[in-house]
């Protein structure tokens, strides 16, 4: 019987396949939100939500840097999703994507311009090894957006197709949110309050309750489970629950009220707490 070779990895692809793409959430919640996205060819964040020094500390706690990073994308203007664009002087070279009324709402508040790369809603587009989707959401925002990324190809051995959605900071999902957030491996979903909690909050005004409970606030926990259970993608690898309200909302409140969905949802699902962040995941 003849010998069979065997199949050698040539330098470049073994480097490839040492580097699979990671994620994780920096912290979450009304005080800041940010992301870090890890793919073989760049570094990015979803949302700088934090004052530069707060950033730089939870990118160190996760053994990265604000020097490796090359771009932001932005959801909306927010302070808890913006906050860090004011310290970024000291890194001219990080990217800024945003559509243009967010980019506008933001500028208005900065003393140096960086450096904004502009996107319409709805586009596609692409940075680096990074395809991204940006969608539309309903949120009290000049113009808030979800993304969606995606990076690799199809039947890749060292860089095989995997995608992440993010969908928080909106009051309800339109479909075609829904339609991105069915095709992807992660999703990050918002679980913003418990709704018996916000109403009986004793410290929010009326009108504010109106407006997180409204239809361009924040998802309750209620809302984001009929999504999920609506939905229930095969695809799913993992989900992360995440911008839980402090006062109205617990990671235990929402552990119960997505117990129902657990068998119809058959991934991982984690909840992330007020201010907290997570370990990094790899899509490999």
């Amino acid at each position: 019987m003849p010998r069979r070779r065997r199949k050698t990895i040539a330098p470049g692809d073994r480097d490839r396949f040492a580097i699979p793409v990671r994620f994780c959430i920096l912290g979450s919640g009304s005080s800041g939100n940010s992301a870090l996205l890890v793919t073989p060819g760049t570094r990015v964040l979803v949302d700088a939500g934090f004052s530069l020094r707060k950033l730089e500390k939870l990118l160190a706690a996760a053994g990265e840097s604000l020097e490796r990073i090359e771009a932001i994308f932005l959801t909306h203007e927010h302070g808890d999703h913006a906050a860090a664009l004011e310290g970024l002087r000291r890194f001219p070279g990080i990217q800024i994507f945003a559509n243009d009324a967010t980019a506008r709402a933001v500028q208005a508040g900065l003393s140096h311009r960086p450096a904004w790369r502009i996107f319409e809603t709805g586009s596609r587009f692409e940075f680096k090894d990074l395809e991204v989707t940006s969608f539309a959401v309903p949120h009290d925002a000049h113009e808030p957006v979800g993304f969606r990324f995606a990076c690799g190809r199809e039947g890749d051995l060292f860089e095989p197709r995997r995608s992440l959605t993010w969908l928080t900071d909106l009051g309800h999902v339109p479909e075609p949110a829904r339609v991105h957030l069915r095709d992807c491996d992660v999703a990050v979903v918002e679980a913003n309050h418990c709704s018996q909690l916000l109403q009986e909050d004793p410290r929010r005004p009326w009108s504010t309750k109106q407006r997180i409970g409204g239809r361009h606030g924040h998802l309750s926990n209620a809302a984001a489970c009929e999504l999920l259970a609506s939905i229930a993608s095969p695809q799913w690898r993992r989900i992360y629950l995440t911008h839980l309200s402090r006062d109205c909302n617990s990671p235990a409140v929402v552990e119960a009220a997505f117990a129902g969905i657990r068998a119809t949802v058959k991934c991982e699902i984690t909840i992330v707490g007020a201010g907290e962040g997570t370990a990094f995941y790899g899509f490999d």
